[in-house]
Order: structure tokens, then C-alpha cells, then sequence
């Protein structure tokens, strides 16, 4: 029998995937000039940004100074995961979908064809990814067909069936996959995951950091996502049960199994993976970020 305080301490090491440094960056974000051919809505991630500075981190590399009639915003917003920082992980990624949601739908009443590319790295994927997907349903703030690129890189609700650019990863992201996935964005949507980055790439039967990442998304719980939340602890536990069940769970939240965890996240933190994209190899010369860069040149000329 295991305590709640190992289950506690287990979820914590684990969610640790989720809140990495990748530096600050001090650059104002953008704000919305005219009516321009496209408009990139760029999420930050963990740190990178925040409302009091607001920065714009590694996807400048993508969406600074792109080529023709196009204007990129950068969404501010907490970028941080821990209470004692000032907003829990579901509170900060909650302000960063409706702070993206709502540069879209400010451009998007006042231009009528004005098409639109999402971005987020990290924290930043995830509250850009979670737009996306609202967005695909039909029903979202803006009409399908004028969202001509998602670009996702370490996106923590990676699915295995998302449309990875570069080698093969296992595994999917720490949040749990989004239910519905991007409906009609799927074929606009690209992720990027390097192997071993446990943001995006949880092993498949590591329930005990799937379970800390189900309970980083709701950490501030929003009360229209409650059937949401619902299917994805039922598809977490089904799938916990399927491979053992709570002797898995037990196995996994031992003293002997914290303390590996606890090693696994010392080394991955040590190892720089999840800061690695500028120069992470997709294939074909490109990394991550200059592949989703040329894309994004791609369909906005």
C-alpha cells in the first residue's frame, strides 16, 4: 500500500517535465497594426514571457521578420507553473488560450481576409495547441479555413497520431492527448519533438507521469471543460488498469521508484533536450525551428 504523500511527491517530480527553464527574453510583444495578408499568433513558453515583460523567446526565430504583407503577435501572459510563482500551470496556460484567442478574433472582425498561423513552443504549444483544437471543431473563434498552419514544438498533449516533422519519438505528451485532436486543423497542424524530451515524449506506461501531467492541466479547472476532463481521466485510468492496474500504479510510487524518477528528471533537466529545437535536426539540413519557419514563408506568399 503506498502513501499519499509518495503519490504526492511521485506527481511532483514528474510534472517537473512541465515548467523547464528555457531562458528570458525581453522583447514587447507585438500588437496588431493594419489588415496584413496573414497574421501569426506566436505562444511563449515556460518563463519566456510574462505580463509584466513580455518576450518572445525561441520562436523568434520563426516569426521575426517574415517576408511580405505578414504581422506577428506574441501572446504575454504568466508563463509560470507553481503556486509560490504567482499562477498554477492550468491558471497560466488558461490565460495564454484566451489572450490567443483573443488577438485572433480582435484582427479577425476587423479584417475580413486576413488568414492566420498558430505557434507555440512548450507551455506555449499547449495553450496554442488547445486554440487550434477549438478552433477545428467549427465552432471557434474564427472559421477553420482561415487558420493556414499550426506549428507545435514540445507540445506536452502530443498525440501519436499529430503529424510529427523529423524522426519517429515514442511516447506522447505529459498532458494527456487532446480528445478530438484538430478536427479540421489536422492537416495544418505540424508538431516537433526531440527524443527524450519528456515534455512531448512520456513513455507509454509511465502512468504515474501521465497522472501528474492530467492534474497539471487541471489545476485551475474550467468548468466547460468538465466532460473534457472527464474522458481523459477515463482514458488514463482504462489504459492504467489494461497494463497492471494499481499494482502498476504501486510499482511505480514506491520509495525505490520515486527515487529513479527523481534521477530521470535531474538528468533530463541537466541535459538540455527540451531547449535543443534551434538546432535540432527534423531532416533534410533543416532543424525545428527553420523547417517551421520556411513553412510558414510557405503559406502565407
Amino acid at each position: 500500500m503506498f502513501s499519499r504523500w509518495k503519490i504526492t511527491a511521485a506527481c511532483a517530480a514528474a510534472t517537473m517535465t512541465a515548467v523547464l527553464p528555457v531562458g528570458v527574453a525581453s522583447t514587447a510583444q507585438a500588437a496588431p497594426r493594419g489588415c496584413p495578408d496573414m497574421y501569426v499568433v506566436a505562444v511563449p513558453g515556460t518563463w519566456e514571457t510574462s505580463t509584466a515583460d513580455p518576450g518572445k523567446g525561441m520562436l523568434a526565430a520563426v516569426a521575426d521578420n517574415l517576408p511580405g504583407d505578414v504581422e506577428t503577435g506574441y501572446v504575454a501572459y504568466p508563463a509560470t507553473a507553481f503556486p509560490w510563482e504567482g499562477d498554477v500551470y492550468g491558471r497560466s496556460k488558461h490565460e495564454a488560450v484566451a489572450n490567443a484567442r483573443n488577438l485572433v478574433r480582435d484582427v479577425a472582425q476587423r479584417c475580413d481576409s486576413t488568414h492566420f498561423a498558430l505557434l507555440g513552443y512548450s507551455q506555449g504549444a499547449d495553450a496554442a495547441g488547445d486554440l487550434a483544437a477549438e478552433i477545428g471543431t467549427g465552432l471557434g473563434v474564427v472559421s477553420p479555413d482561415r487558420v493556414d498552419l499550426v506549428g507545435l514544438i514540445s507540445d506536452p498533449r502530443r498525440s501519436p497520431t499529430d503529424t510529427l516533422i523529423g524522426p519517429p519519438v515514442p511516447g506522447a505528451g505529459a498532458g494527456g492527448p487532446r480528445i478530438g485532436g484538430f478536427g479540421w486543423l489536422s492537416a495544418q497542424t505540424y508538431t516537433f519533438c526531440a527524443p527524450g524530451d519528456l515534455y512531448c515524449a512520456t513513455p507509454d506506461g509511465d502512468y504515474a507521469a501521465r497522472i501528474a501531467g492530467f492534474f497539471a492541466q487541471i489545476s485551475n479547472p474550467d468548468p466547460g471543460q468538465l466532460g473534457s476532463y472527464q474522458a481523459q481521466a477515463n482514458e488514463l485510468i482504462s489504459d492504467a488498469l489494461a497494463a497492471g492496474g494499481l499494482g502498476l500504479l504501486s510499482d511505480q510510487l514506491n520509495n525505490s521508484a520515486y527515487e529513479e524518477r527523481k534521477k530521470q528528471v535531474d538528468d533530463f533537466l541537466k541535459s538540455g533536450i527540451h531547449q535543443s529545437y534551434p538546432w535540432y535536426s527534423v531532416g533534410g539540413g533543416a532543424t525545428a525551428l527553420t523547417w517551421l519557419r520556411k513553412r510558414l514563408i510557405e503559406v502565407s506568399n
